[in-house]
């Protein structure tokens, strides 16, 4: 994917008109300019690679006490969590109710310890993908390390075999295939983020382009 590609994107997606009203009658669960799908659209940048769990490793550095890398086996030994959740994508797709299981963040961080001025965290993918969150943000009870969807491994395609979900922003700050969290005490962009998505990305306020 050349650079062209992702602002090619990028202005389509501020040009773009809704074509019919915002969905309703859900109890105030479609963000304004959202449309619900029953399926699960696959948007990514770049190729999706295929990770051997042999060599997966998450890296824990920055702005912490002491740096951590994780196999694997020792990701999947901590305790999980299932959530039930809606899902918002800033190209105005949004769906209900999805179930996922792995750890929840706030539950991962007793295993590290981020260091006073740490702030923001930046999200780094196998792909070189990035995107960038606020630290209290991901101490929310719905903030999920996870592994499985619909109580099957996830896939590679909507990030297998570890991604973040993010329910509260759009769908781009859950980033996919997740190899590393980088704790940082200035909010820095991400990928979307430097080409004009918004630095934090509320559906609900629709925090589309910055």
């Amino acid at each position: 994917m050349s650079i062209l590609d992702p602002i090619k994107r990028v202005q389509r997606l501020r040009q773009a008109q809704p074509k019919r009203q915002r969905d309703g009658g859900e109890q105030g669960r479609i963000p304004p300019g959202q449309y619900r799908t029953d399926k699960f659209p696959v948007l990514s940048y770049g190729a999706t690679p295929r990770i051997d769990l042999n060599t997966w490793r998450l890296r824990v550095f920055g702005l912490v006490e002491k740096a951590i890398e994780l196999s694997w086996t020792e990701f999947t030994a901590l305790p999980t969590t299932t959530i039930k959740t809606d899902i918002h994508c800033v190209t105005r797709w949004s769906k209900l109710d999805t179930a996922w299981q792995g750890v929840l963040f706030r539950d991962f961080l007793q295993h590290i310890q981020p260091k006073p001025e740490a702030r923001f965290v930046m999200e780094h993918s196998y792909g070189g993908y990035t995107t960038n969150m606020c630290l209290d943000e991901l101490r929310d009870d719905d903030v999920l390390l996870a592994y499985r969807y619909n109580g099957e491994p996830l896939d590679s395609e909507h990030g297998g075999p570890m991604r973040l979900v993010v329910p509260k922003l759009y769908f781009w700050k859950s980033a996919k295939w997740l190899n590393g969290l980088e704790f940082l005490a200035e909010n820095q962009p991400g990928f979307w983020e430097r080409y004009g998505y918004h630095m934090h990305g509320d559906p609900w306020t629709e925090e589309r382009f910055g």
